[in-house]
Parts: C-alpha cells; sequence; structure tokens
C-alpha cells in the first residue's frame, strides 16, 4: 500500500528550506482553496513600480507559518508550556489567515465586494474548511477569533508585532529591493517572551523593535502606498467601475462566469453570508481573471472601457499628484477643463480623474500595544520604554491627499 509522504521541505528564498509541521498541514496546503493564493499577488499593483514584487499571498502565508513555528520553539525554549496541539493550531491560524484576499489583495477589497473585508471572508473560508476536516481547525478558529483563554496565540497571528507582519516586512524588502525595510527577524523571535499570558519583548530586544517599527514605516511611504502603484489601482477600480455600469445598461462585457456575479452588482456582508454560492465564486476568482478580462475589454466597442484597459495593461498611468492639504476646487476644476478640452464627455468625467487620501501610522496604540518586558520585571508599552522621539512620533497617523488624472486622453477621445 503506498503511504504519501507529506512531511514535505519548502526552499524559501527568504529563509531557505521551510517543513511543512504536520499532514494536516500539507492537506490545508493542497486544498483548492490555499492553492487559489498562488495567483494572488502578495503586493497588488506595486510590480508597476519595483518589478521584482511578484510574489504571492501564498509564499507569504508559507512564510508567516514557517516564523510561527520558530517563535514556538523560542518561547518553549525559556520554559513557556506549549501543548502540541496549540502548536499546529497556531501555525495554521496563521497559514490561513490571508485566504480571504480577493484578486490583488487590498486593491479590490472594496471594489468586488461592498463592506465586506478581507478578514471577515477568512473567518468564512475557516470554517468551511473546519467542516471538511471535521472540525479539526476548531482551535486554530478560536486563537484566530481570539477567543482561546491564551491570548498570546492571537497575539502571534494579529498585533504590531505578529508574525504576519514580521514576515512581510521582510519579503516584500526582499522581493522590492528597498533595503531600509529590511529587518532582524530572528533577533526579534528571540527576543519574544510571555507574562502573565500575554506577549512581551525583553528589554534587551528594544532596539530590534524600535528599528522594525521604523522599517514599517519606510516600506509603507516608500512601497505599499508608492503613488505610481495608488496610480494603477485607480485605472483598474475605475475599469471594473465602467465595466458595472455598462453591464447594468444591459451592454454585453464579456468576463468569466464567477467574476460576472460580481460585476452584476455589488455585493454587501449580508446578502455574501446568505448566499452561499457567492463565496464558492469568489473562491475561483483570481488576479488572472482580473487581467483576462483588462485583455479582452481593451477591445470593447465602449471607448472608456477600452481606454482604461488600455492604460492599465501598457502602464500608461495618469499622472498623479500628492500634498498635504486637500486638492483645491480650483486644481480639480482645471484638471476637468483639461479632460473636457480633450474631448471627454462630461458625463464620463469621473473614469479620468480621482481625488482621494492615503495614510500611514507606524505604531497605532489603539489597536494593540508592543509590551517591553524590563529586568525589573516592570511591563511597558514601548512608546514608554524608548528614548528614540521618532517611536513616539510614530503613533502620529500621517495623512497625505492625491489629485490624479489622464494626461493621455488626446491620444483617444
Amino acid at each position: 500500500m503506498y503511504i504519501q509522504n507529506k512531511r514535505k521541505i519548502l526552499n524559501d528564498p527568504v529563509y531557505g528550506f521551510v517543513t511543512l509541521p504536520s499532514e494536516l498541514v500539507y492537506d490545508l496546503i493542497e486544498h483548492p482553496y490555499f492553492q487559489r493564493l498562488r495567483r494572488v499577488k502578495q503586493l497588488g499593483l506595486t510590480d508597476f513600480v519595483y518589478p521584482g514584487a511578484l510574489h504571492s499571498r501564498f509564499q507569504h502565508a508559507i512564510g508567516a507559518m514557517h516564523l510561527m513555528g520558530q517563535v514556538l520553539n523560542s518561547l518553549e525554549a525559556k520554559g513557556n508550556l506549549i501543548m502540541e496541539v496549540e502548536r499546529e493550531a497556531a501555525q495554521i491560524a496563521i497559514l490561513l489567515h490571508d485566504i480571504g484576499h480577493g484578486p490583488f489583495s487590498h486593491v479590490l477589497e472594496y471594489t468586488l465586494l461592498e463592506g465586506v473585508n478581507h478578514e471577515k471572508i477568512t473567518e468564512m473560508i475557516m470554517e468551511k474548511l473546519n467542516l471538511a476536516f471535521d472540525g479539526k481547525l476548531n482551535l486554530a478558529i478560536e486563537m484566530f477569533k481570539n477567543t482561546y483563554h491564551r491570548k498570546f496565540f492571537n497575539q502571534l497571528i494579529s498585533s504590531q508585532l505578529d508574525m504576519d507582519r514580521l514576515d512581510y516586512i521582510n519579503r516584500d524588502s526582499f522581493f522590492t529591493g528597498v533595503a531600509e525595510g529590511s529587518i532582524g527577524v530572528d533577533r526579534i523571535i528571540k527576543m519574544l517572551d510571555i507574562h502573565e499570558e500575554n506577549l512581551v519583548v525583553e528589554e534587551k530586544g528594544l532596539l530590534s523593535v524600535e528599528t522594525f517599527l521604523n522599517a514599517r514605516r519606510t516600506m509603507y511611504w516608500q512601497v505599499y502606498l508608492h503613488k505610481t502603484a495608488i496610480s494603477g489601482e485607480v485605472i483598474l477600480i475605475k475599469a471594473l467601475e465602467r465595466a458595472r455600469e455598462l453591464k447594468s445598461t444591459g451592454q454585453q462585457v464579456d468576463s468569466p462566469k464567477d467574476l460576472e456575479k460580481f460585476l452584476d452588482r455589488k455585493i454587501g456582508l449580508t446578502a455574501f453570508m446568505e448566499e452561499k454560492e457567492t463565496l464558492e465564486s469568489f473562491l475561483k476568482i483570481d488576479d488572472i481573471d482580473i487581467l483576462s478580462c483588462i485583455k479582452t475589454w481593451v477591445n470593447h466597442k465602449d471607448k472608456v472601457l477600452s481606454f482604461l484597459a488600455q492604460s492599465f495593461l501598457n502602464r500608461k498611468l495618469y499622472k498623479i499628484k500628492l500634498s498635504d492639504e486637500s486638492p483645491s476646487e480650483k486644481e480639480i476644476n482645471k484638471v476637468k477643463e483639461h479632460l473636457l478640452e480633450n474631448g471627454i464627455n462630461p458625463k464620463d468625467l469621473k473614469y479620468f480623474f480621482h481625488v482621494g487620501s492615503i495614510s500611514n501610522a507606524g505604531y497605532v496604540l489603539e489597536n494593540s500595544r508592543i509590551n517591553i518586558l524590563k529586568k525589573s520585571g516592570e511591563v511597558q508599552d514601548i512608546v514608554e520604554a524608548s528614548d528614540l522621539p521618532t517611536i513616539k512620533a510614530l503613533g502620529k497617523i500621517v495623512k497625505k491627499h492625491y489629485l490624479c488624472w489622464s494626461k493621455d486622453v488626446y491620444l483617444h477621445f
């Protein structure tokens, strides 16, 4: 009788060899729901700026799972009791933490659906998988939802110093080539401990965590909120909105059957939860479906949809201007006048310019705290423990406003 070896070893470009910890983890990775993450880019459209940023949510999930195994080993070596069922559950929870992401990750999160974030979708998918695996994910779901009595497990999954953030900062820095985002992951993991069932950082790890927070802030401005990527996102979102508008008037807009459901109407949380087939359709769409549509829509008879598709496909991005203040009515009207002078129909103006904002905070006190365990036994928030004024400043939310518009529209209209 053939017995399949499920204790596989993967070669990860960031960490080297990664061992799958259990047969259940192997089976979850093999499941079609998880395999879909191979076709969802981790950084959405960031490759418009950094050509190497083509890694997937699949890679990130594997990396986060690996770090979870590393931190649990370290915590256990310091005398903290970690039961085997807890170890497996924690690794499963972090493995599946992003399984609810749609095409291009965050880019289309509120375009295909209305008011349904990827965390809620993740919970729904985990529940479906739990049924398929006869309740073996019960503990992982408790940890993910923060209903398990040992709170540090959830803090390792979702906090301001969790394995998700440690992996994506490290991995995204690696694939973009932004050296300022490089962090000492191994050092930070070794400095973590448990105090009264909460995650803490030993005092000697303070500098490493300060470096991490500064690196995270840098990555947000240089990578995640880069204005070129934002311009690409605007065009992609407007292409989908135009397709939806055309379909609402009865016009033919080709798209895969599962994606078509989300173009026919914007689906809210209630409908998403009550209509079982909607989640199944969501789990069948990925970046490839969107790109396939864009390539098809290039030849659509509607000039607006065709223009948007061509602009996205050929990286003819909108000009974008960032500022500390909201763009004035004068600036906006000037852009509108430019578009109208170049043949844009007044009712279609919204597809050729966009006003928006982005914000970044390196350390949000309201979410969760990074606690430093002093040698005296006292626990302090990192803002209190650090003598760097920059750490205190990281709690301030910095907001930027932008105005973007098509500069090449005259070539098409």
